[in-house]
């Protein structure tokens, strides 16, 4: 008979320090909108583009197993890529173009045409309004480890800085793209309050990189990286507003 998991307990938060606040760090992907619901209507339409340019390779990449080959032989031929979603992008549709004995400098544009569509996001309802009133009280430093560019999201203008994993070159939960988001800020790691959906890589990387710790934890899990603690748990950006205030 299978022994039942024990319970997991509720962690208090630490609570905010808000006079320590100069500036916020914020994750992008699930944060500010739900990122897989986007990631598969810009597959479907690079699907849609490979059956009119590239049929042969369209047809490959119907098949989930070929994708996950495409995939894993980026991560075994292209390591310098490990944390360039863009790049492991483009040259998975290389390889799947060079497969399929199809042109493969058709990879440049079938890319684009993913990743703008891949730019069509849909803010969470409580986004916008979270980014605007952050951003008129502290400079704002998007801090992710993915590829989305918040100019061509359509908010460029709420951020004071923008850093991505694939471009500074070591990504979430290492502490030092959270101090280089410190220092893009212009301030020290300690005044910094970090916003992020992901235990691990935005949690217990903020917590380390000495950063004050907003948890948005809209699906209402556990924290499991105890003794770490958020000082502050929220389900959605308005209850974060909202403790900013005081």
């Amino acid at each position: 008979m299978k022994t039942p998991e024990p319970l997991r307990t509720h962690v208090p938060d630490r609570g905010l320090e808000l006079s320590r606040i100069r500036a916020i760090t914020l994750d992008l992907d699930d944060t500010l909108w739900p990122i897989w619901p986007t990631i598969e209507r810009a597959e479907r339409v690079l699907q849609d583009w490979l059956d009119t340019h590239a049929p042969a390779t369209a047809a490959l990449g119907r098949d989930r197993n070929t994708l996950r080959e495409a995939r894993n032989q980026m991560v075994t031929m292209r390591p310098d890529l490990a944390l360039d979603m863009s790049g492991l992008r483009r040259e998975s549709i290389r390889w799947l173009l060079q497969r399929a004995g199809e042109d493969p400098a058709l990879a440049e544009p079938a890319f684009e045409v993913f990743f703008a569509e891949r730019h069509r996001v849909e803010l969470f309802e409580d986004a916008l309004p979270a980014l605007e009133y952050l951003a008129s009280r502290f400079p704002v430093v998007a801090l992710s480890n993915g590829n989305a560019d918040v100019h061509r999201v359509g908010i460029g203008a709420h951020f004071h800085a923008s850093l991505h994993a694939g471009g500074f070159g070591v990504g979430k939960p290492d502490v030092r793209i959270f101090h280089a988001a410190a220092e893009a800020a212009g301030v020290a790691p300690h005044e910094v309050l970090h916003i992020g959906d992901d235990a691990h890589l935005d949690g217990v990387g903020a917590l380390n990189a000495g950063m004050q710790l907003a948890w948005l934890n809209r699906a209402g899990h556990p924290w499991e990286h105890a003794p770490l603690v958020p000082h502050l748990t929220v389900g959605d950006l308005h209850a974060l507003c909202r403790a900013l205030e005081g």
